[in-house]
């Protein structure tokens, strides 16, 4: 479904990303793990379309994508949900996620797409008249995926959506990616929380200094000596 081949990224003069490759089935979830710095959210910026790579090229269904507008991706059911949430605070949680629907397709869906997002996280729905910026951390992440899921998203983007929540509430966002993923959006995956990233995740990708390292199934990586030791907190045998 989707498929990064090749990309160098710069930003300025300043070379963010070098020879990075990927590819993504459909109904996949995938992650990409790495250090801060490592080039994970330029990654997705790139596909998302608001970093236009150098070289390389980016492909969604087989059609060549590299440079097209982020609006044109969204129309074409890629979707970013970016770090720190980025709602609009003054606005109450039922018109933030209504702009997910800005889209002429989604707009059309917007009534049952509302009634998923409830369905999936029952306090925005009693949270719905409330200002998105009085909202607990958790209660904001809920609403910037919601947001992205009022798009009708076929390839869903998420930078970091753990960071900065309670251990409780991480595990309820892991939930909704789960079922997300069932709802058969395929999912790419940045997140600090490593084992938990690897546990859900179909295949993973490991960035350091804007390279990819590692690459393959992701309990495999969750195996492997380099990981653990760098990523995982353990000590490998």
């Amino acid at each position: 479904m989707l498929t990064v081949e090749s990309i160098d990224v710069f930003y300025g003069n300043v070379q963010a990303l070098w020879d990075v490759s990927l590819r993504v089935g459909d109904g996949e979830i995938v992650t990409i793990v790495g250090a801060n710095g490592a080039g994970k959210t330029t990654t997705l910026r790139a596909i998302a379309g608001l970093l236009k790579p150098r070289r390389g090229t980016i492909t969604v269904d087989n059609v060549h994508v590299t440079g097209m507008a982020a609006n044109e991706l969204v129309r074409r059911g890629v979707v970013l949900i970016p770090e720190a949430r980025q709602l609009w605070p003054g606005m109450t949680v039922l018109e933030n996620l209504e702009m997910g629907a800005y889209a002429k397709a989604a707009r059309k869906h917007r009534r049952e797409t509302l009634r998923r997002v409830f369905t999936m996280f029952p306090i925005l729905e009693r949270r719905a008249k409330q200002k998105a910026g009085t909202l607990s951390g958790g209660e904001q992440q809920m609403c910037a995926i919601g947001r992205g899921l009022m798009a009708l998203p076929r390839i869903l983007l998420l930078d970091e959506p753990s960071l900065g929540l309670a251990p409780l509430l991480v595990r309820e966002v892991f939930a909704s990616l789960k079922s997300i993923r069932e709802q058969g959006v395929t999912i790419v995956l940045v997140e600090q929380n490593v084992p938990n990233a690897l546990a859900l995740a179909d295949h993973a990708f490991v960035l350091e200094t804007g390279r990819v390292i590692l690459a393959g199934p992701a309990a495999d990586l969750a195996r492997d000596s380099r990981v653990r030791d760098a990523y995982l907190g353990l000590l490998s045998a």
